[in-house]
């Protein structure tokens, strides 16, 4: 008899008065929004400009999903291209679907188009944004709640996830491991973790973002092991988890070369932003006679 249980929602959609949207999506949208407002506020803290975040995030969001997507079609392709399958599918990414590592890797080089577009080191950036991404990814995971989707093995326990059967996509009900929570309450820990340690040590040149990788990662494998979806597996471990794997190694090592190669954390993260600190000269300031400063940006300063 079940005494307790987590119930799943009866239907994957919000209605936001008479629009509905997808669970799934909505949490994305919120995890987006609470990722840049965190990592702006880190940023200005390490002296740069207020709106750079969202500026270079109009990038790295959009290249982001269209990663995180690809990774999943790839990696779980039988879904989208197998017998009887519609691969038009594969485009419907607010009913579900997105690979972490897919969204990093090429929301990475949408970050690095817009960090070269405003002229800032990408690594500055990432360690800006990092313990953001984990907190987005805590809220993103209750999408697979809406979507009654990548739960983990059948338990008992009170905080098991019900979930409810589905015979046209194979789906049992029963009380399964909500690793959906797990993984969530796991990333606001990372999150944590990288705030702390970031005070603590003045991590730089993209230590604070490799440690949030590293930390999820150690997360990531213990949720994969609990999974009951289907999924390619190579010498009986998960591919997720291989890939949690070499990811972790990949960087602790950044981590521990970096820490020796450039040490401590960058003076300036964004150049601009110190000629806007120091606003225009003078008359009779020694400052005065070199190069007159950018009005512009002296204009925005006052604003």
């Amino acid at each position: 008899m079940e005494l307790a249980y987590i119930p799943s929602p009866s239907t994957g959609v919000i209605h936001l008065g008479p629009v509905p949207l997808r669970g799934y999506a909505f949490c994305i949208i919120i995890g987006v929004f609470v990722a840049v407002w965190l990592g702006n506020r880190r940023w200005i803290a390490r002296g740069g400009r207020a709106g750079t975040v969202a500026d270079v995030a109009v990038w790295a969001v959009p290249f982001g999903l269209v990663g995180g997507r690809l990774y999943h079609v790839i990696t779980d392709y039988e879904l989208y291209f197998g017998p009887g399958r519609n691969w038009v599918n594969a485009f419907k990414v607010w009913e579900g679907g997105l690979g972490i590592w897919g969204a990093v890797a090429l929301g990475a080089v949408g970050a690095w188009i817009g960090c070269r577009t405003r002229g800032i080191p990408l690594p500055a950036y990432a360690d800006a944004v990092a313990p953001g991404i984990a907190i987005a990814q805590a809220i993103g995971r209750w999408g697979n709640w809406f979507n009654q989707e990548l739960y983990g093995k059948p338990t008992d326990l009170p905080w098991a996830l019900k979930i409810s059967s589905d015979p046209a996509i194979g789906r049992v009900g029963g009380t399964y491991h909500p690793t959906f929570l797990y993984e969530s309450l796991w990333c606001l820990g990372v999150a944590a973790l990288v705030i702390w340690a970031d005070r603590r040590f003045k991590l730089g040149h993209g230590r604070a973002f490799a440690l949030y990788v590293a930390a999820y990662t150690v997360g990531r494998f213990w949720t994969e092991y609990l999974r009951v979806d289907e999924a390619h597996h190579i010498l009986g471990l998960r591919l997720n988890g291989w890939t949690s794997i070499l990811v972790f190694l990949a960087a602790v090592a950044y981590i521990v070369i970096s820490a020796k190669r450039v040490p401590g954390r960058e003076a300036v993260v964004e150049p601009r932003a110190e000629v806007v600190a120091e606003g225009p000269a003078s008359e009779g300031d020694p400052k005065s006679d070199g190069p007159a400063p950018d009005r512009g940006a002296a204009e925005k300063k006052k604003v």
